[in-house]
């Protein structure tokens, strides 16, 4: 039985680390990959451990404790990890030159892979410092973190799905359907004619993030929502009068870093399974209402189609990572 061993941050990993861990697990019976981590990191250890386990579902991962500055030594390292182990790798695979004092202090053998990154001309230090310009060098799953989420809100018939399109389009991108209106649709196709219950819009929040976590991972840049779990909650306060309690859906994290508020002035169109004409300014107000207690940045979009689509366009252009990676 040959014992592999691989040690690092991954903050995040990348292409570049599988890389270095399928040519590892090539070489071994058994691979262990440990993961430091240490108070107050950007991306928590757990989070890059559950990304590790998913691109190399036949590897240990571990998450460690990082050692402090003062012991950060190949001799303590390789202390630290063979008794962490309950022994001593056969092999420490790296693609750095300290795997030799590593190796020397805990009595194994070491093997360097791509140490000229030819394989993977990546970095994690290239990817934190601009994220979106390398996500050709991540995993879906660690993709999915680094997107930016635009979501586009408001009542009814305000048009919010084609602006999605559009924007998905201008955008080079994907964009997320609204669950709630397929499920009224299912429900409308069934002759279902029972009132909404809560546990209605729990479900309908739960599969819209769960879609839009599944989007995210193949987005480019930018993933567009046509509304979220926060919207679901105003449209669960319309047609069962009061909101869900917090914490009634369960852990649903907002992760939109842009809102897109499409404004009532314009016709309402009845296409037959909407029945909020007489509600929509309240709808609006409660919109707003809301918004301003978030820290998450907010653009209300008036005017005819055009130039609603310019303004969603040039606010989406502005954010940060998207003006650094222009022309992507």
């Amino acid at each position: 039985m040959r014992r592999g061993l691989i040690v690092g941050k991954f903050m995040p990993p990348h292409l570049g680390h599988s890389v270095l861990i399928d040519a590892a697990r090539g070489q071994c019976d058994e691979l262990t990959v440990l993961v430091c981590n240490m108070a107050g990191q950007t991306i928590p250890g757990e989070l890059r451990a559950s990304w590790l386990r998913e691109m190399h579902p036949d590897v240990t991962v571990r998450v460690i404790d990082d050692l402090p500055p003062e012991l950060d030594s190949s001799e303590h390292w390789a202390r630290y990890a063979t008794r962490l182990l309950g022994g001593a790798p056969d092999v420490i695979f790296t693609s750095e030159a300290y795997g030799d004092d590593f190796a020397r202090f805990a009595g194994c053998e070491h093997v360097q892979i791509d140490v000229a990154r030819s394989g993977v001309p990546v970095s994690a230090t290239m990817i934190r410092a601009d994220p979106l310009a390398n996500l050709a060098f991540l995993a879906p799953c660690v993709r999915a973190y680094y997107v930016r989420r635009v979501c586009v809100i408001g009542a009814e018939s305000t048009g919010k799905t084609t602006l999605c399109r559009e924007l998905a389009n201008a955008f080079n991108t994907t964009w997320v359907a609204e669950y709630g209106r397929e499920y009224t649709e299912s429900k409308l196709a069934r002759n279902v004619k029972l009132p909404w219950r809560a546990f209605e819009f729990a479900h309908i929040a739960r599969e819209q993030a769960r879609r839009e976590d599944e989007a995210a991972r193949h987005a480019n840049r930018v993933l567009i929502c046509d509304t979220d779990q926060f919207a679901t909650r105003i449209w669960c306060e319309r047609y069962l009068d009061e909101p869900p309690a917090p914490g009634a859906w369960g852990d649903l994290s907002n992760r939109i870093d842009l809102y897109l508020l499409t404004c009532t002035d314009v016709p309402f169109e009845d296409d037959g399974t909407r029945d909020g004409r007489e509600i929509r300014e309240w709808m609006h107000a409660r919109f707003v209402e809301e918004l301003e207690k978030m820290s998450t940045p907010y653009v209300v979009l008036r005017g005819d189609r055009t130039v609603r689509f310019n303004a969603a366009s040039a606010a989406i252009a502005a954010m940060p990572e998207i003006a650094r990676t222009a022309g992507a």
